[in-house]
């Protein structure tokens, strides 16, 4: 429960752009997120995919500093976490179609100890001379205090790692 309300309150401060809580009902809610970027999907796509152990942020882990992350971009593959004996499967990739979309399973973080499941999927899109990525959360599952508050904080985090990742290849 410490965690939870840490994680909210860091989220309320974030300085990041939002993207928008797109559906809230009594089993669940969609949130999604958006970033635009000059840098070619390829590179965009293999940062995602190879370099997010570089971008993710630390702080949104289950070790921060000593949490390694790795993406197996195949069907099946894991989103996963590694800190010497430990590890965390984030999430499993159940669909690949490079520089298009990526689609994981499971819940992120505190959600997923609350019994929560969800897709996300990172769609890639080309709008003039600039790669659009999108990241959309379906989640659902029971939650006794409803998903008005926790929809808008999970809306935060994705943007925070979104933002991870436009910084990444732009610099």
């Amino acid at each position: 429960m410490k965690t939870s309300i840490a994680l909210a309150t860091t989220l309320l401060v974030a300085p990041y752009a939002l993207g928008d809580v797109t559906f809230i009902s009594d089993n669940g809610f969609i949130v999604e997120n958006r970033i635009e970027t000059t840098i070619d999907s390829k590179t965009v796509w293999h940062a995602l995919v190879n370099d997010v152990d570089k971008w993710w942020p630390k702080d949104h882990s289950w070790w921060g500093e000593q949490g390694t992350f790795r993406i197996d971009d195949k069907a099946g593959g894991c989103f996963c976490e590694i800190a010497g004996d430990r590890s965390a499967v984030h999430m499993t990739i159940s669909f690949v179609d490079p520089e298009s979309t990526l689609r994981m399973t499971g819940g992120l973080g505190p959600l997923q100890g609350m019994g929560m499941y969800g897709a996300l999927d990172w769609a890639f899109s080309q709008q003039q001379d600039n790669t659009v990525v999108t990241l959309t959360y379906r989640m659902q599952g029971i939650n006794p205090d409803g998903f008005e508050a926790l929809a808008p904080i999970v809306d935060r985090v994705q943007a925070i790692q979104l933002n991870g990742l436009k910084q990444f290849v732009e610099n």
